[in-house]
């Protein structure tokens, strides 16, 4: 089985930081959003990935690269402009030859994997298996009606008035009875080539398509608040280790990790908190939920529930809670709280 993985978005809904870097980079305890999905992909003992990318690809190939760092041989596809999922998959044919594959968005966090549901579709091997969430409100999304036996037997890509409350969450199996439903149906209304189209396409047809609710933590982070509250989720996680300099007259307290190469000085540290190589936070109190990541500067501040991208400088500011700091920014004896702030910005004494 072979994965292909979209990071082609434009991620409007994360501006400012999708100004300058495409959203599947963004960290999440420290680690793009983008690796996570590609580890999620690997550990279903897949080892070939495509990447659909887009304008963002240079950024993209440079944190990626071969993907042997992650284990996997990774091939760069390029979509011009956005025109759907379905022709993500329609550009990726030959990449993917008529070999099963799994269809993952590069922006979903599953963090407890779709091992199951992969075993599930290899052991029964449908034409199609789409993975489905309970969700109070699926009118944002595509969604799924299936039978007790979990056939699917209708999607519908944004419904206004929904049948069902399972919503498709980004992933996807496919045998090679997708390619000629992508070649068959026709761009949506909003000039897309919607796989939840191509899907139907199959259904309509008799072909075998079924779904696997996924009960795990999803979240699509599209926003900063869901951003935000994915980091808080996987710094739960974190396993505590202490690799760099922790003084004698700071805290450390709870699952804390403190990377190489980082100085904790005069300053309490409480978990889950992880701060990057090459970071030093001086005087200051770093709270739960809070990821700062490689070569910042933290004084005289305190700061929880938040992210701070590499090399952001922070000082002075009394209180900061729930913010997006971006890469290379300065903030300075802030008043405000909240701050999502966009990357090489100086915010200082702000009113």
């Amino acid at each position: 089985m072979k994965a292909l993985v979209l990071s082609g978005g434009s991620g409007t809904r994360l501006r400012p930081f999708s100004y300058s870097m495409p959203k599947q980079l963004i960290p999440i305890a420290n680690k793009p959003v983008l690796e996570h999905v590609l580890e999620n992909v690997r550990d279903l003992g897949v080892t070939e990935a495509g990447v659909i990318v887009g304008g963002w690809a240079p950024q993209i190939t440079e944190v990626i690269g071969d993907g042997s760092r992650l284990g996997l041989r990774v091939t760069y596809i390029t979509q011009e402009e956005p025109l759907g999922l379905a022709h993500c998959v329609r550009l990726a044919r030959p990449f993917l030859g008529d070999d099963d594959f799994v269809m993952y968005l590069g922006d979903n966090m599953l963090p407890d994997g779709v091992v199951p549901v992969a075993e599930e579709f290899a052991e029964h091997r449908p034409d199609a298996q789409v993975v489905v969430h309970k969700v109070p409100d699926p009118r944002a999304f595509g969604v799924v009606e299936m039978d007790a036996e979990g056939r699917v037997t209708r999607l519908v890509e944004k419904p206004r008035e929904p049948r069902s409350d399972l919503a498709l969450v980004g992933v996807y199996f496919f045998t090679a009875a997708i390619h000629r439903a992508v070649e068959s149906i026709e761009p949506s209304a909003r000039g897309e080539l919607e796989i939840t189209d191509a899907l139907q396409w199959l259904v309509a047809r008799g072909a075998e398509v079924r779904a696997s609710e996924y009960g795990g933590y999803w979240k699509d982070t599209g926003r900063a608040e869901d951003v935000l509250e994915c980091n808080r989720r996987l710094l739960e996680e974190l396993r505590p280790g202490l690799a760099g300099e922790v003084d004698g007259r700071s805290e450390v307290d709870g699952r804390v990790v403190v990377e190489e190469g980082a100085r904790v000085v005069r300053s309490r540290i409480e978990g889950p908190a992880i701060i990057g190589t090459g970071s030093v936070v001086e005087d200051s109190h770093v709270g739960p939920g809070t990821s700062v990541g490689r070569g910042c500067v933290l004084r005289d501040t305190r700061i929880a529930d938040s992210i701070v991208l590499d090399g952001a400088s922070i000082s002075d500011v009394p209180g900061l809670y729930g913010s997006l700091i971006g890469r290379n920014a300065t903030v300075g004896a802030s008043a405000r709280h909240r701050l999502v702030v966009g990357d090489h910005t100086r915010i200082e004494v702000a009113a």
